[in-house]
């Protein structure tokens, strides 16, 4: 019985540092690896960087694409961009000329 007693004082006596022990780990382990922890940040932060990325060389080809159909425009025609769309859209060239084909 006394036995007994010196146990559950232990118990009472080590309870708060039992459980600060578990809140510790607790938090810790999601710092970690939970659903907002530091892996987590650091896994979207990357993802939105390429996101980024991505959203800048689309934007580039979209301004390139604009300015290919200002110069195409009745109003502004540019006769050369005209041409090389001819030739490569149609396949017109000129009798003499070498045609070299590359792959993209």
């Amino acid at each position: 019985m006394k036995r007994l007693i010196e146990q559950r004082y232990l118990v009472r006596r080590n309870l708060p540092a039992i459980i600060g022990f578990c809140l510790f780990s607790y938090f810790s382990y999601n710092t970690v690896c939970g659903e907002r922890s530091i892996l987590r940040l650091m896994t979207l932060d990357r993802a939105a960087t390429e996101a980024s990325e991505k959203y800048d060389r689309l934007h580039e080809q979209r301004i390139a694409l604009e300015n290919q159909v200002v110069r195409l425009r009745p109003g502004s025609l540019d006769r050369d961009l005209l041409e090389e769309r001819a030739r490569i859209v149609l396949g017109y060239s000129y009798p003499g000329e070498r045609i070299v084909v590359q792959n993209n």
